[in-house]
């Protein structure tokens, strides 16, 4: 009987923020997938780890997905990834995939959920708190009221278009387009927020436009009100 694939959400960095049905089956599972070269280095596996210590004694398989927007070495990577996947659940396996956030939301992982299922085998998404959410709630601040618009962008593919939207943007994975979104937000006098690596230890909280660099980490999340 073939084993089952569960793409499961970590949440933002804090570890106390995974759910109790990720803990569980993180827990029970005879397999970890990480999106990762490198276990050490994988965030979403820190994360876990430091809500379940027991994870250092699992199974591992290590997936590598290029920072690129070559389709073709996209494609390549994903096929690979998933043949390692599909190998490990042909012999009855159940694996856990890792992933920062939750699985729906910009993640490597729903590439890999819809060949699984496409290829006759069981997956299932378990829900992580999404780092806007847990963003908005650090700064103390409403996303979203009545009637008023959210959007989620995802900054890496541009933001010049962004300030012409309704209601709440948010933009992730903005680092390397702070400048660019600063100059934006004071032509456009808007309220702008941004923390970077938020619920983990270097996590920095900017409220304001004067309080923001032109440029911070990768995991760094803004907001335009």
């Amino acid at each position: 009987m073939a084993g089952k694939l569960y793409g499961v959400g970590v949440g933002p960095g804090d570890p106390e923020l995974l759910t109790l049905k990720a803990v569980r089956l993180i827990s029970e599972c005879d397999i970890i997938a990480l999106p990762s070269k490198n276990k050490e280095t994988c965030v979403a596996y820190q994360i876990a780890l430091g809500a379940y210590p027991g994870l250092e004694g699992k199974e591992y398989i290590l997936l590598e997905y290029p920072m690129t927007k070559d389709k073709l070495i996209l494609e390549e990577s994903r096929r690979r990834n998933e043949e390692k996947i599909v190998g490990k659940l042909e012999e009855g396996k159940v694996i856990v995939f890792l992933t920062l956030g939750d699985p729906t939301i910009y993640s490597t992982y729903m590439y890999l959920d819809k060949k699984v299922r496409a290829g006759g085998y069981e997956a299932e998404i378990v829900s992580g708190i999404p780092s806007f959410c847990a963003i908005g709630a650090t700064l103390g601040i409403s996303l979203g009221e009545a009637e008023e618009e959210i959007h989620i962008i995802p900054a890496t593919y541009g933001v010049s278009q962004v300030f012409e939207l309704p209601g709440t943007k948010i933009l992730m994975k903005a680092g390397n387009k702070l400048q660019e979104i600063k100059e934006l937000a004071r032509e456009k006098e808007c309220q702008v927020f941004a923390i970077e690596n938020c619920g983990m230890k270097e996590e920095k909280i900017m409220r304001g436009i004067d309080k923001i660099p032109d440029s911070t980490g990768y995991y760094t999340t803004v907001i335009i009100k």
